[in-house]
């Protein structure tokens, strides 16, 4: 397989070797600290469940994303590289272990939520490091590769954190602080990874000149104002955006439904529940890997707009049909379906916008991707609060999102044959 290939040859460098193994520890530490926190929301026997809660748990774990992201990158071009990675990750491990002692404590679930902020804060400036320092390690022929590969491998690798995370808690009898000192223990592993790379290899480069932090700050909240007009002026990358926006608001709606009916509808024990949400979230995970093979090749054959248009268009079919028995078989296959559909339409739309949005534009306007993404899943969480019932059983929510699928579906194909018209008249010409 040319993946497997690829990745060969890459892991032949030994510098690439070294961050590709920062980057899986750390990150399958987040999927452990993020499964703790939703399993101590949504799972602890001491906690009435609601879709409140769920909705304040994924603002925790997102919105850092969304506020500290754009302006990462400031303070990512001042510090080294390596430093971050160190200190970033040795900070998590103190800030996890003080959360696994809350969870011992009787203490207010404000003080856990601040706690979770904080580190989930911190993961901003490691990930956004680590996609700068990439070039660094790895020539230009290879980056392309390397960039497409090392965020798969650092998602597979949340996935299976994700999993240990639930087994933990199973074997050790429902103990949330025993998930989050596993977490904490791994990102003590990539803080000592890290420190096998040499100092300054990763950059900065220290003889550049810096302008002062505060002129930096504004600089870069006036950028993301430009970036924003600049993609107003771009009106396929808008488009895309806009679909992949509600596609994502769609995700995170069915999501608390789908933890709602684990924890309330389909288990009669913590244990099952956990079971049940672990399948869902390993079906979620299968459909992003088929994404990832397939979306070069559906691409090819419909376009970014036709593949697009597919994606909803199956989502809009399937999600219903499989979603109103509210049965936990047919729920698991639409896992797959939604995490197929979802990475496939995510991908058309990183092309579309790295394609279609000039260069110097192009890191502001991901930026503000970025921010798109997590706030339409925070906010697809909030209004899923207002309107789940206790145990997550909701025709209503099915149906919306069925429709929304169905207009994104429609909108895309629309443009679609737009620009097969254009295209068409500008050959008769």
């Amino acid at each position: 397989m040319p993946v497997v290939r690829d990745l060969g040859v890459l892991l032949r460098l030994r510098n690439f070797r070294r961050l590709l193994a920062v980057r899986l520890l750390s990150q399958s530490a987040d999927g452990v600290y993020q499964v703790a926190l939703a399993t101590y929301v949504v799972f602890s026997p001491e906690n009435q469940t609601t879709p409140g809660a769920i909705a304040s748990a994924m603002a925790v774990l997102l919105l850092p994303y969304s506020l500290v992201g754009p302006f990462a990158g400031v303070l990512l071009d001042r510090w080294p590289r390596r430093q971050v990675f160190l200190y970033g990750n040795l900070l998590r491990a103190v800030l996890a272990c003080c959360t696994a002692l809350l969870l011992l404590s009787s203490v207010p679930d404000w003080a856990f939520y601040v706690s979770a902020l904080c580190v989930t804060a911190v993961n901003r400036f490691v990930l956004a490091g680590l996609s700068a320092a990439l070039p660094r390690v790895v020539d230009a022929d290879r980056l392309v590769v390397a960039n497409s590969l090392s965020p798969t491998a650092g998602t597979l690798a949340a996935t299976l954190g994700g999993g240990l995370a639930l087994a933990i808690r199973l074997l050790t009898d429902g103990s949330d602080a025993a998930v989050v000192l596993l977490g904490a223990g791994l990102y003590l592993l990539s803080a000592l990874a890290s420190m096998t790379l040499p100092r300054t290899l990763l950059g900065p480069d220290q003889d550049q000149p810096h302008v002062r932090m505060v002129e930096a700050l504004a600089t870069t909240a006036r950028g993301l104002v430009a970036g924003f007009h600049h993609l107003a002026e771009r009106r396929d990358a808008a488009r895309v955006l806009a679909a992949m926006t509600v596609m994502r608001f769609c995700y995170g709606a069915l999501t608390v439904m789908l933890l709602m009916l684990c924890r309330y509808a389909w288990a009669d024990t913590e244990s099952d529940g956990l079971a049940l949400l672990g399948l869902a979230l390993g079906f979620s995970a299968a459909g992003y890997f088929v994404a990832a093979t397939m979306t070069p090749w559906a691409v090819g054959r419909f376009g970014r707009y036709g593949w697009m248009a597919v994606c909803a268009g199956v989502a809009a079919v399937l999600e219903p049909a499989l979603g109103l028995p509210f049965a936990p078989a047919p729920m698991l296959v639409a896992a797959f379906v939604l995490g197929l559909v979802t990475q496939g339409a995510k991908i058309a739309t990183d092309t579309e916008v790295q394609t279609s949005v000039d260069d110097a534009f192009r890191g502001r306007v991901f930026s503000l991707y970025d921010v798109l993404f997590n706030v339409a899943f925070v906010a697809a969480a909030g209004v899923a609060a207002l309107a789940l019932p206790a145990d997550g059983r909701s025709v209503t929510v099915v149906v919306t999102v069925a429709l929304l699928y169905a207009a994104v579906s429609v909108a895309m194909a629309h443009r679609l044959r737009a620009v097969t018209a254009s295209r068409s008249s500008r050959l008769k010409e």
